[in-house]
């Protein structure tokens, strides 16, 4: 005779059947009244609130793509440069003409208000159609423009 073998005796009793009407067992095993015993009613954390109120930040990685290019006119380079200067957006942190983000060299674009004399090589901006047809009526030059 093995375990699997065994049969019992009496038949096992069967458990008590509550909640459905009648006389036995009306509260269900939800205890006697108040919030938690009604049907419907759920009791959320009281960390829920605290979380929902918390701005969502959609991933660490992806927050600096949106970030809004840095905007230089021309009168701010004919005032900051000589005749001749490179100007690239490296050297406009050093002049602190614009800020440095998070330690990273930021997008730069050079828009046109203001008027330029001097003759000006700029790399590695951005330039508006108007800025560049003032940067080379002086005489300057644009290299690797980011439109």
């Amino acid at each position: 005779m093995q375990i699997h073998d065994i049969q019992p005796i009496h038949k096992g009793k069967k458990g008590k059947r509550i909640g459905r009407g009648g006389k036995k067992g009306t509260y269900s095993g939800r205890g006697v009244k108040g919030q938690k015993s009604r049907a419907g009613r759920k009791m959320q954390p009281s960390m829920r609130e605290l979380v929902k109120r918390y701005p969502k930040l959609r991933g660490y990685r992806y927050l600096r793509l949106n970030t809004p290019a840095s905007c230089l006119n021309l009168d701010a380079l004919e005032k900051n440069f000589l005749t001749g200067d490179k100007i690239t957006p490296a050297v406009l942190i050093e002049k602190k003409l614009i800020r440095g983000l998070c330690g990273r060299i930021p997008v730069v674009k050079i828009l046109s208000r203001g008027e330029i004399t001097k003759k000006l090589v700029i790399s590695g901006c951005g330039i508006s159609k108007a800025a560049k047809e003032k940067i080379e009526k002086a005489g300057g030059r644009t290299e690797m423009t980011n439109d």
